[in-house]
């Protein structure tokens, strides 16, 4: 008799325990999931500031968890990996999170981020951001809430301390993760927005809790996945608005084009061909049902 298969929440918290490194792709629709997948990466991460992008608003709580939960269960139906739902802070209180859990588990998530910012947040990486923590108290209530409304044991709470990028220190950083830990956070994803490396391997160095850290080296990109492998305590790394960039850059320069040329004739060759995309809306599957049922 064969092993069965494990299921996506299985296969992401042996990602995240594993000695090798996991990574994952930012995503803000099934599209985008299902590229990831199809680069390889391990894991999606379904990114709250790209969802927020895509929709021409800032990544300040603006859009509806509705809105949110709708994206999630769509990216986990078109993707083969897991899909790591970015929660921000919860949506509100610890009784928030009570409800919302299980509708993210439900629609097919693997695991939540969920960040230790008063709601409504402002977006870690912005100058100038309104940076406020909630309580460390209140946070792991939060965390308990979220435990304790799951039903698969293997569904995985990340807790994302953003003690860095309030400019409160390593000090606080620690505390608070150690706590968040303690509250039984199945992961502690440590944000900076330095432009070098050095604060988060700082804390990495002087992190002594068991559970497996997660990087998002968005604002230091010179972090390499083999520099982070060699530290030995990150489980995952987290490449978080990398989609949304490309294709706002990737659309820019097309339109452009289009404009110059008076015309698609120049850039037509350049794009990939409408085969390729009716491929990615999955038109063979399509067409079999046609020829199965179709009568």
């Amino acid at each position: 008799m064969t092993d069965p298969v494990p299921s996506r929440n299985a296969r992401f918290r042996r990602l995240l325990t594993d000695p090798v490194l996991a990574h994952a792709m930012s995503a803000h629709n099934p599209l985008s999931a299902l590229l990831a997948a199809e680069a390889g990466f391990d894991a999606v991460w379904g990114s709250g500031f790209e969802l927020s992008a895509s929709h021409a608003v800032p990544d300040a709580s603006i859009l509806s968890p509705v809105q949110h939960l709708d994206m999630m269960r769509a990216m986990a139906a078109a993707s083969p990996a897991p899909v790591i739902a970015d929660i921000d802070t919860g949506f509100g209180n610890a009784i928030n999170v009570a409800y919302l859990l299980p509708q993210y588990e439900a629609a097919g998530v693997s695991a939540v981020v969920m960040e230790d910012k008063t709601f409504p947040k402002d977006t870690s990486l912005r100058a100038g951001g309104r940076q406020e923590l909630a309580r460390v108290p209140e946070f792991q209530g939060k965390i308990e809430a979220a435990l304790a409304a799951r039903r698969d044991p293997d569904f995985c709470v990340i807790a994302r301390c953003e003690a860095l990028i309030a400019g409160l220190g390593q000090a606080e950083a620690l505390a608070r993760a150690a706590a968040y830990e303690e509250a039984g956070a199945d992961a502690i994803l440590i944000h900076s927005k330095q432009t070098a490396p050095d604060e988060v391997l700082a804390f990495v160095a002087a992190w002594q809790g068991r559970a497996p850290l997660v990087l998002v080296p968005t604002a230091y990109p010179q972090l390499r996945e083999r520099d982070i492998q060699a530290l030995g305590k990150v489980g995952l790394v987290i490449y978080g608005n990398h989609a949304i960039r490309a294709a706002v850059g990737a659309m820019r320069d097309v339109f452009a084009r289009i404009r110059r040329d008076g015309g698609v004739h120049e850039v037509n060759a350049m794009l990939p061909t409408v085969g390729d995309i009716m491929a990615l809306q999955g038109d063979a599957a399509m067409r079999e049902l046609e020829r199965r049922f179709l009568r």
